[in-house]
């Protein structure tokens, strides 16, 4: 029997920043829960809203902490710990201001790169090298932007790129859940390159 998969997607709880471009790991964890019909509810012990769902055959708990960006950590260590997961078991995904909206990279492994949220859980896990779904929201160009900039709304052709590479995202989530990460990383990447 295939083990327990959990998919975890960064963001901000509340209203506030529910439309933010920091929130796109929620926006991908909303789509999947809603194409599944599966309600989140929220679990204090694990610090964010969950939705337990069989996908592809699969059984995955879907996760999105209730920390703030900067304490995502504590969710997923919480999450992990409780469900008995290894890091072969998650997937993260999270804006990434080093691609354009409309990109969305798989990598496995890696830095940080500065993002508050991964740099959190990195501080409450020892190793790294679990899966990444990269969504690009692009780059204000100065770093003392960022801030703002990630915390307000994209333009609406910025969104509408965002919202379309988050639906290419969820179609290699079955070559994912197989196990299939070259796969997955092929069509993905191949497909937006192509224009898609």
């Amino acid at each position: 029997m295939s083990k327990l998969f959990v998919i975890c997607g960064l963001g901000n709880p509340g209203a506030k920043y529910a439309e933010t471009r920091h929130n796109a790991g929620f926006w991908f964890l909303n789509r999947l829960a809603q194409a599944a019909s599966v309600p989140f509810r929220k679990q204090s012990k694990l610090h964010a809203e969950t939705a337990r769902v069989a996908l592809y055959g699969r059984d995955c708990i879907l996760v999105k902490p209730v920390t703030f960006m900067n304490h995502s950590g504590q969710s997923v260590r919480a999450v992990m710990d409780y469900y008995k997961a290894e890091t072969d078991q998650l997937l993260v995904a999270y804006d990434e201001l080093d691609l354009p909206p409309g990109v969305t990279r798989l990598k496995q492994g890696g830095g940080h790169g500065g993002h508050n949220g991964l740099r959190d859980i990195f501080r409450h896990t020892t190793d790294h090298d679990f899966l990444r779904l990269r969504i690009g929201i692009g780059h204000p160009g100065m770093k003392e932007a960022v801030t703002p900039y990630v915390l307000s709304r994209a333009t609406a052709t910025q969104e509408q790129l965002i919202l379309d590479s988050i639906s290419a995202a969820l179609d290699i989530l079955p070559r994912v859940l197989s196990d299939d990460i070259p796969g997955a990383m092929k069509e993905l990447h191949t497909e937006q390159k192509n224009g898609l």
